[in-house]
């Protein structure tokens, strides 16, 4: 049985096939049955982690669960946040075939997803991002968002400036201009495109400074109790997800404001699975303002695992 460390999962992978991969995943017939998702107590850091149990099969080939752990106050011990591993099988005969490091696989696999909705539903002519958040997966976004739009004029922002800078300066030679801000309004009404994935449980992207023809990534608040976005953002925006099984349910952006009667469930235009099988459009006029919320989903995992375990 084969075993994925993270620096071989980053030599296996490159954004333009693994999001490829991603839209004939989307477009086929899986068994997803809903994930596990166990908030428990850490009296140590004096909050919750949570272990999210995620299982997928395609049908007649191959199988795969993934087990993760998100401890939040984990940047505090210079450990990243989300750790677990990703197990592979055969589905026919239930041969363990490989073990991934699930950390990398989901930061591949999640920035992939984004740019795949992205490609769908952002301007072709976009070329500004904005990325709000300075964690693991930062990087992978702004890697994989400028796979799928020719982006010269990268902002930053973090809550830790330090972090901020020490991105900007590992991005500096991508992009003709990368810039850190301290808040993320400076430069909201600057881009084209908004990412953010953090942790925050107030919003950080903030109606009131959109422009018409955005295209917002919201990755962040995987709780229903937290938020990047604020109200504005959302009756601003034509809304997309990921899954429409999970995201209403799972991440505050939605799940709040279908809470409070803001919006209904017939706002939520459609998820990955709808957009990939040309079921629904996408972005249909160039001033509109698209929001892709993400919550992840256990197909990116198996697609992304059966990738490199057939190109290895």
């Amino acid at each position: 049985m084969k075993f994925y460390e993270s620096s071989d999962i980053d030599q296996a992978l490159d954004y333009p096939s693994l999001i490829e991969a991603l839209r004939t995943g989307f477009a086929k017939d899986f068994t997803i049955p809903p994930r596990s998702h166990l908030d428990y107590d850490n009296p140590k850091d004096a909050n919750q982690n949570t272990m999210l149990l995620m299982p997928a099969v395609s049908c007649g080939n191959v199988a795969g669960v993934k087990i993760v752990n998100v401890s939040l106050k984990n940047s505090h011990r210079n450990l990243p946040s989300i750790q677990g591993i990703y197990y592979l099988l055969d589905a026919v005969t239930g041969e363990p075939l490989a073990i991934f490091d699930a950390k990398s696989l989901t930061n591949w696999r999640t920035a992939a997803a984004s740019a795949l909705a992205a490609d769908i539903l952002a301007s072709k002519q976009a070329n500004s991002l904005l990325m709000i958040g300075t964690g693991a997966l930062a990087p992978f976004l702004i890697d994989a968002h400028s796979s799928i739009r020719p982006i010269k004029n990268l902002f930053i922002y973090g809550r830790t400036k330090e972090k901020a800078e020490a991105l900007a300066e590992s991005k500096q030679n991508q992009f003709e201009q990368v810039t850190v801000v301290d808040k993320p309004e400076d430069a909201i009404p600057m881009v084209d495109i908004i990412s953010s994935a953090t942790f925050s449980s107030e919003p950080l992207v903030l109606g009131d400074f959109l422009k018409a023809g955005q295209h917002i990534d919201l990755v962040g608040a995987f709780r229903p109790t937290s938020r990047e976005s604020d109200d504005e953002v959302i009756k601003r925006s034509r809304l997309f997800v990921d899954t429409l099984e999970m995201a209403p349910k799972e991440s505050g952006d939605i799940a709040i404001p279908l809470k409070s009667g803001l919006i209904s469930a017939s706002d939520i235009k459609g998820d990955l699975f709808q957009l990939c099988r040309n079921e629904i459009e996408g972005r249909t006029e160039s001033n509109e303002i698209t929001l892709f919320k993400s919550v992840g989903h256990a197909l990116e995992d198996l697609v992304a695992a059966e990738l490199i375990y057939q190109s290895t």
